[in-house]
């Protein structure tokens, strides 16, 4: 049989089953690919203490890395919520121990409501230690903004020039997600030469929990199997625009985004793609 290429997340446990880990399996699973995990928080909030993020050992980390390494192997490799400097220079370690040609980073530091994913002092670390290791980057607005000290992105040209200044941090493409900017959801994917920004049209609905953690996912499952990175994102941007379109809730709060929605309903979003060369 050919066996299906083979994907890790590094990433925390969203208990309400509509980001981290497990929208990156749901994702996985919907590519064909063989999905693994190395749980690094689980987030769930208690009703007592309203503790949300329960962080996992260095060891337990390790010792799940390990465990998928030696059994498995990888074709790609996806880092999300990593929390601290500790768990951000541990990944970066165990990362350059193998021989790797995909390595997507999510820089996850703040959830859908705003809540904190990323402790202060694991900035640096996530700058300097484990973004040069990047295939790609996939920062949303926000993290972009963070990565940026702080910089204000309300435009496409300001994710153009995000892009250009977020390559000198050492990974090979950038990808500066548009999602909060008003009118067409717009990303723009930068390699050191070229500019090229993918728009798809803005789906009316809050219900997009997990939406960042399944782009990069995607992307992450198109690589491992062999497509080039202007190819992947382009996949994984209809593959998210329709999980989005079908995406749901069961209470009143934010709901997720619908993994089988491609599959199920098979659309083809019109996205349109253009490329600007950078003097």
């Amino acid at each position: 049989m050919n066996k299906p290429s083979r994907v890790l997340t590094i990433a925390g446990s969203a208990a309400g089953g509509s980001a981290g880990i497990q929208a990156d399996l749901k994702t996985f699973q919907e590519l064909d690919v063989y999905g693994m995990s190395v749980v690094t928080a689980i987030v769930g909030r208690h009703p007592i203490t309203n503790k949300n993020v329960h962080p996992q050992t260095i060891e337990a980390i390790e010792a799940q890395f390990s465990t998928a390494n030696n059994q498995v192997g990888f074709d790609a490799i996806k880092t999300g919520m990593l929390f601290s400097k500790e768990v951000i220079e541990k990944t970066a370690e165990l990362l350059s121990s193998i021989a790797i040609k995909n390595i997507i980073v999510d820089p996850v530091m703040v959830g859908k409501l705003d809540s904190k994913l990323l402790k202060d002092d694991a900035i640096d670390a996530l700058k300097n230690k484990l973004i040069p290791l990047s295939t790609v980057i996939t920062p949303n607005m926000s993290e972009a903004s963070i990565l940026l000290d702080d910089r204000k992105l309300s435009s496409v040209d300001d994710l153009k020039q995000a892009a250009i200044d977020l390559h000198k941090l050492g990974p090979d493409f950038v990808l500066v997600k548009g999602g909060r900017l008003e009118g067409p959801a717009v990303d723009v994917l930068y390699e050191g030469t070229t500019l090229t920004t993918f728009e798809a049209p803005r789906i009316n609905t809050v219900n997009t929990s997990g939406a960042g953690c399944t782009y990069s996912a995607a992307i992450t499952a198109y690589l491992a199997k062999g497509k080039s990175i202007h190819d992947a994102v382009l996949l994984a941007k209809n593959f998210i625009t329709t999980a989005i379109e079908h995406s749901f809730t069961y209470t009143d709060q934010v709901g997720p985004t619908y993994h089988a929605a491609e599959r199920k309903y098979g659309e083809a979003h019109s996205i349109i793609v253009q490329k600007d060369s950078v003097s």
